[in-house]
């Protein structure tokens, strides 16, 4: 068995599986963030639900499109320049604000569980609304340059970006913002977050949410475990770039890049079932959604034995 077919079998279903389960999640957090008044009202949680606003784009546009390019042979970027061109800017502002939002979070616990006012009055939802108004202005902005330089090559009729500055560019930024500073930089101020919260009565007199906290500081673990193949990957190919690769190398190549890619999706889709796992609170508020009639039942028992 070929390593191009356990590829293609991989991203058919194991793809397809990860894309489902994430558009399941992405929903739901965006129904608890969005309608429960703890949530929606909470600076961190706002980014939770741009996030998850943004991952269910990603999945639907760029992961879905990938799966049917590489599972199914199917690739309109091969043919539609427009779509070529979409493809490559909805890639880029997805996976930038995605991320941007991971940045956030670890940013705002710090800040809500800091010792210091001043860094925890920069905590206010009013100022979490500005903030992602300006940065989702900065992407827009930032994607243009795929679309100018997106072009499916005569050569090989693939869909590229066809500028070598901006190509070492992307290159740079991937390796940075989307991979190792990521990981590196969350890291640190959910270590500093933890570090903070060490004493449960200075926090309760600050009004910090535990569980909120313990979110983030999860969500931090699956940022490392999803991001970090996906870096290394591209670290070595930036490494091996200048070297002749034969058939073979090539061959295994590709292959890493579908494992890698697929490790970055989970990403994409993991964030509610760490929620699930990290709180109770949004283990209860899910189970009383999904569960409704429950609920009613109780509240009618409840009447009739008052009456």
């Amino acid at each position: 068995m070929s390593l191009p077919y356990i590829g293609q079998q991989i991203t058919i279903y194991f793809r397809w599986f990860v894309v489902i389960i994430g558009i399941i999640g992405n929903s739901l957090n965006i129904w608890i963030f969005s309608s429960v008044r703890t949530y929606y009202r909470t600076f961190c949680t706002f980014y939770f639900l741009i996030a998850s606003i943004d991952n269910i784009l990603y999945l639907t546009t760029v992961s879905i499109s990938r799966i049917i390019m590489s599972g199914h042979q199917i690739d309109l970027t091969r043919t539609s320049l427009v779509w070529c061109k979409i493809r490559l800017y909805c890639s880029s502002i997805f996976v930038l604000m995605s991320f941007t939002c991971s940045y956030l979070t670890a940013i705002d616990q710090f800040f809500i569980t800091s010792s210091n006012v001043r860094l925890r009055q920069w905590s206010h939802i009013k100022r979490a609304h500005r903030i992602i108004f300006i940065l989702i202005l900065i992407w827009l902005l930032h994607g243009i340059p795929g679309l100018i330089f997106g072009n499916i090559t005569s050569s090989t009729n693939i869909c590229m970006v066809t500028n070598n500055g901006y190509t070492t560019y992307i290159s740079i930024y991937v390796l940075t913002y989307n991979s190792f500073v990521l990981i590196a930089f969350t890291t640190a101020f959910g270590y500093l977050t933890y570090r903070n919260i060490h004493s449960r009565r200075i926090l309760a007199e600050r009004q910090v949410d535990l569980q909120v906290v313990k979110m983030t500081l999860i969500q931090i673990i699956l940022i490392a475990i999803s991001i970090s193949p996906y870096g290394i990957y591209n670290a070595y190919l930036v490494a091996s770039s200048q070297f002749v690769k034969n058939t073979d190398q090539i061959v295994k190549e590709t292959f890493a890049s579908t494992i890698t890619t697929l490790f970055t999706n989970v990403y994409y889709s993991g964030s509610f079932y760490v929620f699930l796992i990290s709180s109770q609170r949004f283990r209860r508020e899910i189970r009383n959604r999904i569960c409704f009639w429950r609920r009613t039942n109780r509240i009618l028992s409840v009447q009739q034995r008052t009456i």
